[in-house]
């Protein structure tokens, strides 16, 4: 999984980064949300984890951007936040994100949540390839519908002499 953390703590970005690439994960950090912007036009990342509070552009309005940008595919989001009140919480998950942890985390914690993430990018995916499969399946019965000439109420084909 591609994952981009916007960290603006170099102790904290160094080890999340070591965490998720021990994980098995492509790791990009950024030190703002500037540059988590920039990295996200560039190559999207399958998640975000993004501290709350950063120069030039914290967590909160990163979320909310990447949100608005309307992504060809969708962008998991973890918000990292040393603030535990409930009201600043439910405003970090109004503003687009999908999850978050408290600092300072717990690395087994942080690495099930995104283990949660993963799955649900993967319903996500999965979801995303059987509507095209649908879609292709229903423009394939449309021209089949346009071949045969079918009653719609008893089925029946009609031949080339206009009978049933």
């Amino acid at each position: 999984m591609k994952i981009l953390i916007a960290e603006d703590d170099e102790i904290s970005k160094k080890m999340l980064q070591t965490i998720l690439i021990r994980e098995g994960h492509a790791v990009v950090a950024v030190e703002d949300g500037v540059k988590a912007l920039e990295a996200i036009q560039k190559s999207i990342p399958d998640m975000l984890i993004t501290d709350w509070m950063m120069p030039k552009l914290d967590g909160l309005e990163l979320c909310r951007r990447v949100r608005a940008s309307h992504l060809p595919t969708y962008v998991y989001i973890i918000l990292l936040t040393a603030l535990t009140e409930k009201e600043k919480i439910t405003e970090g998950l109004n503003a687009g994100a999908d999850d978050y942890v408290t600092k300072p985390y717990d690395r087994t914690e942080l690495l099930a949540r995104v283990r949660s993430g993963e799955r649900l990018l993967q319903l996500e995916r999965s979801l995303r390839q059987k509507n095209a499969e649908l879609t292709e399946a229903l423009v394939q019965v449309k021209q089949l519908k346009g071949l045969l000439p079918i009653c719609m109420y008893c089925k029946k084909i009609r031949k080339d002499e206009n009978y049933w």
